[in-house]
């Protein structure tokens, strides 16, 4: 997705206007008569074409007689799609929507079958996992692992960040990142942040055999107003990802998510593996 495409919320809010001009029976013909807009702004709001400013939208909500909750959510969201987040300060390094869709996500569900999640990783095995990627530059290595810690501080060391579910599989749990120094601190990391109310860390022991999350990583991100901002699935592909926003789609990863956390060890199980898994490595060492 280039950065100078709409983002997946644009295009939300540009959905959700079409949707409620169409529940009130006007074409787009007769929104620009009655509010006497040029004829193309109304196939451009709904499109994702052009942003949407406050004043408009609430002329469009009053054409259609929104209800007030939904009115209010669409207003919020409107504002919020406007402004700058913290990943604005990283933009030579972080491309994409995704940061942007996830600092608005309610709940994060996410499956990691090789590495520690981005959101969980620790500053020494982060800088780890991005050298070993084909980053050559020292300094757009520092800047990626910046980046990283700084939408942890966002999403995870503040009270209003999402509720976070993780299902990491053995694999990343064992795999030496960085050497036994940088995974002990890792999987130490992980051992305090279980303790987090908003945090739950799942590990699926190799023993589990072939399941469904052997096809690859993802995330699904759940929204605080669901009624007009549906989940969506983040697939992290090279360059930008890809997001599935189809409602069959989020159903079936949803039930994927669903089978690979019953399969894993319970939270308490995972904690005292982990724990296991981090004495093993001092042994080690």
């Amino acid at each position: 997705m280039a950065s100078a495409s709409p983002t997946i919320r644009q295009r939300r809010l540009a959905t959700e206007l079409q949707r409620l001009r169409e529940a009130a029976g006007f074409t787009r013909e007769d929104v620009a008569a009655r509010l006497e807009w040029h004829a193309t702004k109304v196939w451009r709001m709904e499109n994702a074409r052009s942003s949407v400013t406050t004043a408009d939208l609430r002329h469009l909500l009053d054409l259609y007689e929104a209800n007030e909750p939904h009115r209010e959510a669409l207003i919020a969201f409107a504002r919020q799609a406007r402004q700058k987040g913290w990943w604005s300060e990283y933009r030579d390094v972080l491309t994409g929507s995704y940061n942007d869709l996830e600092a608005q996500a309610s709940m994060l569900r996410n499956f990691e079958p090789l590495l520690i999640p981005g959101l969980l990783q620790t500053e020494a095995y982060a800088r780890t996992v991005i050298r070993a990627a084909p980053v050559v530059d020292p300094k757009e290595v520092k800047r990626r692992t910046d980046a990283r810690m700084a939408r942890q501080q966002r999403l995870i060391h503040q009270d209003e960040g999402p509720q976070l579910w993780v299902v990491i599989d053995e694999a990343a749990i064992r795999r030496p990142v960085g050497g036994a120094d940088v995974m002990c601190e890792q999987l130490e990391h992980l051992v305090r942040l279980s303790d987090e109310p908003r945090i739950t860390i799942q590990v699926i022991r190799n023993s589990a055999g072939a399941h469904p999350g052997l096809t690859g990583p993802f995330v699904i991100l759940d929204f605080p107003n669901p009624a007009f901002f549906a989940p969506v699935v983040y697939l992290e592909l090279a360059p930008d990802g890809m997001y599935l926003e189809e409602t069959e789609q989020i159903m079936r990863y949803t039930l994927m998510f669903d089978h690979l956390r019953a399969i894993a060890l319970g939270p308490a199980e995972s904690i005292k593996f982990i724990r296991a898994t981090m004495d093993g490595l001092g042994h080690d060492e």
